[in-house]
């Protein structure tokens, strides 16, 4: 499984904001497992913190905005998407005002400096959120959609499309997200000649110049005028007639400007609070859409507060009837476990089919058979002792027995024809024969039961 990541040491990146124009520095920090991303704003009293969740977004215009308690935070797609792209699942970022330092319009600074860094693996699981059917959301008024389809890893296709002549329709995709630095980090923001005033009446836009954006010409228009928004720019004049895009540099990709949406979608996926696994495709996608598709999943994340395993029936056990009976000393009526599909250093995944003629339903309840609570504990606790006996030497020669049992709960009833998946997992390592371990059941994405349970080791007579 996969363990939790943090930055070895801290790094800072100065600029200016994008929309303030101040003068901004922004530092990220190493910092405990399960404590997921906060912003602080340590040029306010009290230095207080946000945490950075798609709940928490107000603002989507030419950026995405964070909000708590009248606290606010802006423009922090491109440093959120380094993180995300890196694995970096904790992180507290310290910022001296009300945004990041646009750099130069992209993630490249970050994602510099976090090579540089480097980051530590953490004791804690990734909890990684797994698209198991097709999620949706569709703005008919725009035309913009993302749909995350079930995949084997995390992959992003964006198509952008536009009215113009100059930037009509852009395709990116990233396979990998270990590609993201070379392949999408250091594409810049964009965006078009006509925007720029409306923008600038908003009170956005004070410190964007050709340094940290790409600006595209591509509506012609009369000479005065295009001085005038030169002059407010502070940038050179240029001859009106020659369409185009208007940058320092050049562009790193002919499709700049897709790679760069992408980079924003990975940025605002980050505040979902826990990376997914699944395949998005993306039509036009902006921040806003963006925010309400990572909304989505953290509600599908809420109604599915414990993931059910991935069980495909097709696969080979990795412990069969016959191995799990050397390990176990239940027999008939009393062995719950059908096989192992899966087991690492320190969680197990058991399948036991509930058929009609287990001998318990005779009695509970012949006209409405159910299987005892208790018996779904059994089982789990048989699970969790498959774990443990499968790290010891000479597993054959000891049993585990229960010593404590807690927070048993039992969600929906479990019926002849049900499939129980259990996942257990130890809670802390084996000492002196002891193991606490957690375990859940479910049947296909239902819960049905879940359970802490503590057990000792004990060598056979």
């Amino acid at each position: 499984m996969l363990k939790q990541k943090t930055l070895k040491d801290s790094f800072s990146l100065s600029g200016k904001g994008l929309h303030t124009g101040l003068d901004l520095t922004v530092t990220f920090n190493p910092a405990p497992e399960n404590h997921g991303y906060k912003i602080q704003r340590v040029d306010l009293e009290d230095k207080p913190i946000i945490d950075v969740i798609a709940d928490n977004v107000t603002g989507t215009q030419r950026g995405t905005s964070l909000t708590s308690k009248s606290i606010k935070v802006s423009t922090i797609e491109h440093g959120m998407a380094a993180l995300y792209a890196s694995g970096i699942d904790n992180c507290l970022i310290q910022v001296t005002g009300p945004e990041f330092p646009i750099l130069d319009g992209s993630a490249k600074y970050y994602m510099d400096k976090i090579e540089e860094i480097g980051t530590v693996e953490q004791n804690a699981v990734k909890d990684i959120f797994i698209i198991k059917s097709k999620i949706e959301i569709r703005d008919e008024k725009t035309g913009s959609s993302i749909i995350v389809l079930p995949d084997d890893n995390f992959s992003l296709n964006v198509l952008i499309s536009y009215d113009s002549e100059i930037l009509s329709n852009q395709f990116a995709t990233l396979e990998n997200m270990n590609n993201f630095k070379d392949e999408v980090a250091a594409s810049r923001t964009f965006v078009f000649v006509r925007e720029i005033e409306p923008l600038l009446h908003a009170g956005l836009i004070k410190g964007g110049d050709l340094d940290n954006a790409i600006v595209i010409y591509e509506e012609k228009m009369n000479q005065d005028s295009f001085d005038k928004l030169a002059d407010i720019m502070n940038v050179p004049r240029m001859n009106s007639s020659n369409l185009g895009y208007i940058n320092h540099k050049p562009l790193v990709w002919p499709n700049e400007c897709a790679r760069h949406k992408l980079l924003d979608i990975i940025g605002d996926l980050a505040l979902i609070g826990k990376p997914i696994q699944g395949r998005i495709i993306a039509t036009r996608p902006g921040h806003t859409i963006n925010n309400q598709f990572a909304r989505k999943i953290r509600h599908e994340i809420r109604q599915h507060e414990v993931q059910a395993p991935i069980y495909n029936c097709n696969h080979e056990p990795i412990m069969d009837v016959n191995r799990i009976r050397q390990l176990l000393p239940h027999r008939y009526p009393m062995q719950f476990v059908d096989k192992i599909i899966e087991i690492g250093a320190s969680y197990i995944i058991g399948v036991k089919n509930i058929t009609a003629n287990e001998p318990f339903f005779q009695g509970h309840f012949p006209q409405e058979p159910v299987m005892p609570g208790v018996l779904q504990v059994e089982a789990m606790a048989q699970v969790g002792g498959l774990l443990v006996l499968n790290s010891i030497n000479e597993p054959e020669r000891y049993s585990t027995y229960f010593m404590k049992i807690d927070g048993v709960k039992f969600r929906r009833k479990v019926i002849p024809g049900d499939t129980l998946i259990f996942r257990v997992e130890m809670l802390t390592p084996i000492r002196h024969g002891i193991s606490t371990m957690k375990g859940y059941a479910f049947v296909g994405e239902a819960l049905v039961c879940e359970a802490e349970f503590m057990a000792q080791i004990v060598k056979n007579k």
